[in-house]
């Protein structure tokens, strides 16, 4: 993986929040990491780890205390068009139909109407919503909704996905059909994403989608391990990777005892 092309480099990346005047909570701790060429990359971790907030920082969305985010060599202080997000709550718009919703994305470009209705329909026929291009969220499921949003996300053709629990809203079938989707479509080259950013809080869809696992670490947030997963994505399933989920399981719930172990002893000191 080391001797593939870097999309994105972050270098101590901090982040703290001010409690008030005379105080910060520091979120995330001087944070460095690469994302290499044609990688899916899992960052796991329990609730308040920093996670969602260090992807953020990655997309562009919200800026760092300190340290800094290039992609594709460039700086990224602002939204990047080599980035893309799919939510965990699908963050469609109610009122746009399917075929709206997607084309979002397109419309800050410099493309033509006509060109990016033909990059929209095919997303759409691509992602398995052909003739919901009508309808609108209320009327679709939970599954076709996270359709909706991997479509708008694919169709700007991003060279980074960034996937925040984006299956975790949906029942295991779904979600299950949905993941298999996007990596046939992935690794078959069907879409122009070259990477991936995935996270979860689920050890078995970090392990069965990625090819490194990143156990994240909490008080303050911060990469605390790293497992690459060599075993070829088509061989994976739940007995070839039993033993791997096992070992990562053992690995995280370490790190959350750890992690609560120091906020218990903050607290103590505080007070």
């Amino acid at each position: 993986m080391q001797t593939a092309k870097i999309l994105l480099k972050a270098e101590n990346i901090s982040k703290s929040f001010a409690i008030d005047n005379n105080h910060q909570f520091k979120v995330l701790d001087d944070i460095n990491l690469n994302i290499y060429d044609k990688e899916i990359v899992a960052f796991l971790g329990k609730s308040g780890t920093g996670k969602s907030t260090f992807l953020r920082i990655l997309a562009g969305l919200m800026s760092a205390s300190s340290g800094s985010v290039t992609c594709n060599g460039a700086k990224v202080t602002t939204p990047s068009h080599a980035m893309s997000m799919v939510f965990q709550n699908f963050a469609l718009m109610p009122w746009l139909s399917v075929f709206e919703n997607v084309a979002l994305g397109l419309e800050s470009s410099s493309l033509g109407k006509p060109v990016i209705a033909q990059k929209v329909q095919n997303m759409i026929d691509l992602i398995g919503l052909s003739g919901c291009e009508k309808m609108h969220p209320k009327e679709l499921s939970g599954g076709m909704k996270q359709r909706v949003g991997f479509a708008r996300a694919l169709a700007v053709e991003p060279d980074i996905l960034l996937l925040d629990e984006p299956f975790s809203a949906l029942d295991i079938y779904t979600a299950h059909k949905i993941k298999t989707d996007l990596i046939e479509l992935w690794e078959s080259q069907q879409i122009k994403t070259r990477s991936m950013i995935l996270v979860t809080h689920n050890v078995e869809e970090a392990v069965m989608m990625s090819d490194r696992v990143l156990i994240w670490d909490s008080n303050p947030g911060r990469i605390a391990d790293e497992f690459i997963i060599d075993i070829p994505r088509a061989e994976r399933n739940k007995r070839s990777v039993l033993d791997l989920v096992e070992e990562i399981s053992n690995h995280h719930h370490t790190q959350i005892a750890n992690a609560e172990d120091r906020r218990h002893k903050q607290l103590n000191k505080a007070s």
